[in-house]
């Protein structure tokens, strides 16, 4: 190989939304999310940034582009990681209206976590690496 490996200084992830305003609530309310930066065209929402300790996320609008019957999220499972309580951050969730795929409970390998699937079917688990 030549040339430079990839030192990349952060990630996130872009989900392409059916219905964006569904899914800011989903990660604002639901999980405790906000926004960090908001794209508007015509007074709608198209993009928006969200962030919740030190991770980040991205919601854009889908233009629909690719068909409106098309799936996502399919294979892909975004770990959120957080020393917090994972039966408080799960009471949140669904007090909010999320249903909870599983949990909370612990791992086979220690840790506390639930899972959650969002509007447009991208899952996710939420995971406390000290175990309560």
């Amino acid at each position: 190989m030549s040339g430079p490996a990839l030192n990349a200084q952060d990630a996130f992830v872009n989900f392409t939304c059916n219905d964006i305003q569904k899914s800011i609530k989903f990660y604002t309310e639901g999980l405790g999310f906000e926004i960090v930066h908001k794209t508007e065209s015509e007074g709608k929402i198209q993009f928006v940034i969200l962030k919740a300790g030190g991770a980040q996320l991205a919601l854009g609008q889908d233009d629909f582009g690719k068909g409106k019957d098309r799936s996502k999220g399919i294979g892909l499972r975004l770990w959120l990681n957080t020393t917090q309580d994972i039966t408080a951050l799960a009471g949140r969730a669904t007090a909010a209206g999320l249903k909870l795929d599983e949990g909370p409970k612990a791992l086979p390998w220690g840790p506390m976590a639930f899972a959650v699937t969002d509007p447009d079917g991208f899952k996710l688990t939420v995971s406390n690496q000290t175990a309560s």
